[in-house]
């Protein structure tokens, strides 16, 4: 059991002894012990080799419950943990600064970010302006499941130059490379520290680094801040160092602005009672803030970010490194979303996540979870290539149900009705007839833009606690180039729900991995289809998935829906849109940023134009599901090796789907509640939260 406390240290391979400083980091409901500080031999500085002045008393132990009980009991109150990091950045603040705080630059780690996954990649943090290093701390727990994290402190009297600094990450970045060559290294820079890692990946090219940028200072020389050293050098010895006193100078003035926009760009929260919280947190620890930043500090940290910002700048063009930008809308201290996009345009692995209503300090905003961002950006992994099902991460059941009420309103206007059929034949309602265990390959028809996705997903992950892993076109991970299509941050969420790209490789290691996966043969060739086309399947004439399900003796569940034509109707499609030039244009422009699929195959299933075809919308109806019986292939490997029987098989599956489409057009129509009028009404008899009734089966 990993102890609550944090572990600091200058060097990666010199010899270590270890002193027990001040606690460090606590978290409730988990083993503590003394935080450790491990000082390389070689370079501790006579300012802290005093034992006096880093041993203190043990911590008392709190109940020592398992790593199982702790992980449970985490992930139940995980969304009472979400919180703004603010006060246990102050109050952890403190003891940093407050003893034996002197000596160079050094890494500490988070003891509770012990990692529990084989060969979990090094996340090192680069702090910002402040230095501390506690840019993280509210993502502590959540990052070490998946990470060795590192975080660099810089004490306040020091005065390492932006060039030194980056030598010092980039020793540790060569040691670790070193050491463990296959596994990517991760460098989370937060405003100055962007730009120390940008510095370090310009000058290791050969290393495998992946960057996250948060609101990175490049954009330095068009800030607000570059006013504030010249009002700074200008103030006399005479007055307080000390940041409180320089808030009360005269208003209007440069420096009283951007202090001023600095606590405008506090994450606040939505809720009247955490706004108050955060503001009073932030108010009552001005004086902490001036410990962290004295004058002569601050002036020394502008200053050397106006050289870290053209160091960086002046390196772009050298940079590979796969790239992250967090960029941040409401940052009152640096231009952060235009940086963003420039730095997108710049760097060629790069990519972008916006969030318009934060903060310059994004990382301390309790919306803002980096582990789940990593997971919907695609952008863990623990070897060279993301690898889509061996680097996945299960969403917790906070971040289902972030996903899942997100998309709470096409749940409740469709309220889906949801059938299935027991081993016996027997058509129930529910989804008692889904098989608990896996491998599971789900088949069936896509409805008009796959509206179809979200209440089946949700639904099976609700009531039976099942995640259902889509395979998904390409175009939602990866684009051939930019330009109209919806940013790929839209897709995010299928991500984190598991959607893979479509690929034999996928279904492959999917359906080894024991999942539950769903497959739509037709893919976009339904989902986008032409007019009258309704619930008509265009699957390709081979199969395409038989195979593989036998070969690990997979469940397949054939299932049809129905529903699309209750909320819409297409009256514009692909045939009358490229009659007309300017759209045939978009669409060819829209097909050329799309990844290519099916390129080989012929028909109607071969490579599909991407357009958005013209709806009419209609009084809502509801959504049916109908999943059919079971088809067993465990047993029949061989058997199904042979086209011809595999051939038969996929026709039986194909001709279920048509079945099961069909026997809910026809039972709908006999739906007392198909009409969304009628159901509000049935809700507003029997309770908002009452199940709502539908046909006999």
């Amino acid at each position: 059991m990993p102890s609550a406390g944090a572990s600091f240290f200058t060097g990666v391979s010199s010899p270590l002894f270890r002193r027990d400083p001040p606690q460090l980091l606590r978290k409730p409901r988990i083993l503590r012990m003394a935080p450790r500080f491990a000082i390389s031999v070689d370079r501790v500085p006579a300012t802290i080799v005093t034992e006096e002045k880093l041993t203190m008393t043990v911590a008392k132990r709190e109940e020592e419950i398992s790593t199982v009980e702790t992980e449970k009991r985490w992930e139940e109150n995980e969304e009472k943990e979400r919180r703004t990091g603010w006060k246990e950045y102050f109050e952890h603040a403190k003891e940093f600064i407050g003893v034996a705080d002197g000596g160079p630059p050094r890494w500490f780690s988070p003891s509770e970010c012990g990692s529990r996954l084989d060969n979990s990649p090094l996340m090192l943090f680069l702090p910002g302006i402040d230095g501390l290093g506690l840019g993280l701390i509210s993502h502590h727990q959540k990052l070490g499941r998946i990470f060795d994290v590192w975080c660099l402190h810089i004490p306040v009297a020091d005065r390492t130059s932006f060039t030194d600094l980056v030598k010092l990450v980039e020793r540790t970045v060569r040691s670790e490379y070193e050491r463990s060559p296959n596994r990517p290294i991760y460098l989370v820079g937060e405003s100055l520290g962007g730009c120390l890692a940008l510095a370090v990946a310009a000058r290791n090219r050969d290393i495998d680094l992946v960057l996250i940028l948060s609101n990175p200072a490049t954009s330095f020389s068009r800030s607000q801040l570059q006013f504030v050293t010249p009002l700074l050098e200008t103030l006399p010895d005479s007055l307080s160092p000390a940041l409180p006193n320089i808030l009360s100078l005269t208003a209007g003035g440069p420096l009283r602005l951007v202090l001023d926009n600095f606590v405008k760009g506090l994450p606040l929260q939505n809720t009247a009672r955490e706004l108050i919280g955060d503001f009073t947190t932030f108010s009552s620890s001005l004086p902490v803030l001036a410990d962290i930043l004295p004058k002569e500090t601050l002036l020394w940290k502008l200053k050397m970010s106006k050289s870290a910002s053209e160091y960086a700048n002046s390196r772009l063009y050298a940079i590979k490194a796969q790239t992250l930008i967090l960029s941040s809308g409401n940052d009152q201290l640096l231009p952060s979303q235009q940086e963003g996009e420039r730095l997108h345009k710049l760097l060629p692995n790069c990519e972008l996540r916006k969030f318009d209503d934060s903060g310059h300090f994004l990382l301390l905003e309790g919306s803002i979870d980096l582990v789940t961002i990593l997971k919907g950006a695609s952008y863990y992994r623990r070897g060279k290539y993301h690898d889509y099902v061996s680097d996945f991460i299960p969403p917790t059941p906070y971040e289902a149900k972030e996903v899942i009420e997100s998309n709470r309103l096409i749940n409740a206007v469709t309220s889906a009705v949801m059938l299935s059929t027991l081993e016996d034949g027997t058509i129930v309602k529910g989804l008692a007839g889904i098989p608990s265990e896996g491998p599971v390959l789900f088949v069936g028809y896509h409805m008009l833009l796959g509206l179809e996705l979200v209440p089946l997903v949700s639904r099976i992950y609700n009531e039976r606690n099942i995640l259902v892993r889509g395979i998904a076109h390409p175009m939602m991970f990866k684009r051939q180039k930019n330009g109209s299509l919806p940013e790929i941050s839209s897709f995010d969420t299928f991500r984190i729900m598991g959607a893979v790209p479509v690929a034999p490789t996928n279904l492959f290691k999917l359906l080894s991995s024991k999942s539950h996966v769903l497959l739509y043969p037709g893919g976009m060739r339904e989902a986008l289809h032409r007019k009258g086309e309704e619930y008509k399947l265009f699957w390709p004439e081979q199969s395409e998935f038989i195979r593989m399900a036998a070969r690990f003796g997979a469940k397949i569940v054939p299932f049809g829906a129905v529903g699309e034509d209750d909320l819409g109707q297409v009256v514009i499609d692909y045939d009358d849109l490229v009659k007309i030039p300017y759209f045939k244009s978009e669409i060819e422009k829209l097909t050329n940023e799309a990844m290519q699929l099916r390129t080989g195959a012929s028909g109607e299933v071969a490579n599909q134009q991407v357009h958005m075809p013209g709806i009419l919308p209609k009084v809502p109806g509801r959504f049916y599901y109908y999943f059919g019986k079971p088809i067993e292939t465990a047993g029949r490997k061989q058997e199904l090796k042979d086209r011809e029987n595999s051939q038969e098989l996929y026709l039986e599956v194909q001709s279920e789907v048509e079945r099961c489409i069909a026997y809910l057009k026809e039972k709908r129509e006999s739906d007392p509640y198909r009409s969304i009028v009628s159901r509000l009404f049935y809700q507003a008899t029997h309770g908002f939260t009452s199940d709502i009734p539908t046909f006999e089966i």
